[in-house]
């Protein structure tokens, strides 16, 4: 029972402060701070969760007590079988919840509820690489179709001969950083390119990184200085695209805290014919740029400390292959190999993305020494 107690231990520990931060997230002066409101609101659905298992898990340690009584002091055999039942049952659900709770108790990524901002550039491989991240914009796409979070494009720049050289996009939803963060990385392809007369087999790659948005009150942006130009999208759309001066470009110098230097960022934002939406969007991505500048020490130090790295650390690294003549995709980070390329394609990446939650997970429970 040393394990029960050492959990229970735990979630007794915590119950104080949950009745704390109920409290607090009512308080009209901490209603009135914004960042703190939100801070101990996520913190409130955390504990949330918390208590909610630790009030099973004291129920089936109940269920336990009683069916050894009933084992122990009666002779009915319908009862004692009953009991056996109830107490082999309720074993198997203490275990399943165990793990539920020694994962509730490893301190959340606090990035994993935000929506994120995906980058795909094509890299080596000229025209075949800028297919191919057209190829994964559209699985991506898919994927969030199937999961029913909104995509919205911010800039592309379209390949010569179709795909992108680099394509921007924000995908809104539910807990979507959490899950599309583990798509950081160079994926790699092995195909017979299109413009390929000889019918040879090329590899070339596509650099994917998946940021978390950052709210406004985030980052410090003093908005009179920023510059703002506009300009005269092209594309689809008609004589209103050339006539009306929707899209927007923003200049805006920064203290970089990691290197104390002056950066000049340049966004531009063409998603809409609509001017201030598309301010609007090109200022959540200087938000997010900043965020993630300055947040470059945290994941840092994350990756130092972890022997395998799953979701975060270095973008460089290649994370994934898809082979087309064998029809084969291998994620190299959890050794992942499926022979159904079709439908990864067509955005069926759920369970690639399932192995890669539950070794991160393993390892997170191995160094909270639970």
């Amino acid at each position: 029972m040393s394990d029960n107690h050492t959990i229970l231990q735990k979630l007794d520990g915590l119950a104080g402060r949950f009745e704390e931060v109920s409290t607090l997230v009512a308080d009209p002066s901490v209603i009135a701070d914004q960042k703190r409101y939100v801070r101990l609101t996520k913190e409130y659905k955390e504990l949330d969760r918390l208590m909610a298992a630790r009030k099973r898990y004291i129920q089936t340690l109940r269920n336990m007590e009683e069916a050894r009584e009933i084992l122990f002091g009666e002779q009915d055999p319908e009862l004692r079988k009953m009991a056996s039942e109830e107490l082999e049952s309720s074993r198997q659900y203490l275990s399943e919840s165990e793990e539920e709770i020694k994962l509730l108790l490893i301190p959340a990524d606090p990035e994993d509820e935000r929506n994120a901002i995906v980058e795909i550039r094509s890299g080596t491989g000229g025209d075949e690489a800028a297919l191919f991240a057209g190829d994964l914009f559209r699985m991506y796409s898919k994927y969030c179709e199937i999961k029913g979070w909104n995509v919205a494009i911010s800039s592309s720049s379209e390949g010569a001969y179709g795909g992108f050289k680099e394509i921007i996009f924000t995908v809104s939803g539910d807990h979507v950083y959490g899950i599309l963060k583990y798509e950081s990385g160079v994926h790699r392809v092995q195909r017979v390119p299109q413009t390929e007369t000889q019918g040879r087999v090329h590899t070339s790659a596509a650099t994917v990184a998946v940021l978390p948005e950052a709210d406004e009150f985030d980052v410090e942006i003093n908005e009179n200085e920023i510059k703002w130009d506009t300009f005269r999208s092209s594309g689809a759309g008609g004589q209103n695209v050339n006539k009306v001066e929707s899209g927007v470009r923003l200049r805006y110098m920064w203290k970089n805290p990691n290197t104390g230097l002056a950066e000049e960022i340049l966004i531009e934002c063409t998603e809409t014919r609509d001017q201030p939406k598309n301010k609007e969007r090109a200022l959540s991505r200087l938000r997010t740029f900043i965020y993630d500048k300055e947040h470059q020490k945290y994941i840092d130090d994350i990756a130092s400390r972890r022997k395998t790295m799953v979701s975060t650390g270095d973008r460089s690294a290649k994370i994934r292959t898809y082979n087309y003549p064998q029809g084969r995709i291998t994620d190299h980070r959890i050794n992942y190999t499926i022979y159904h390329l079709a439908a990864f394609m067509n955005g069926d990446i759920q369970d690639c993305i399932d192995h890669l939650i539950v070794a991160e997970n393993a390892e997170r429970i191995k160094e909270s020494e639970l």
